[in-house]
């Protein structure tokens, strides 16, 4: 049994957040900074006609649990 620590989990942040604090929490479950990971997803999104990227990113709103 994995014994799971606040920072294994991939939460939305409260914080550092624009619209739903996604972004914000993919940047700190890797340790990145949130503009970058903001920056990807957007060029990922308009270069990729294969990700659509605002349904993603409702799905994960969704999904993911909002940081305590």
């Amino acid at each position: 049994m994995t014994d799971y620590t606040m920072k294994d989990k991939l939460t939305r942040v409260k914080n550092d957040k624009i619209i739903g604090g996604v972004c914000g929490g993919i940047a700190k479950y890797l340790g990145w900074d949130v503009a970058i990971v903001r920056l990807l997803y957007v060029l990922v999104s308009i270069f990729s006609a294969a990700f659509p990227g605002m349904l993603v990113y409702i799905v994960l709103w969704i999904v993911m649990p909002e940081e305590m």
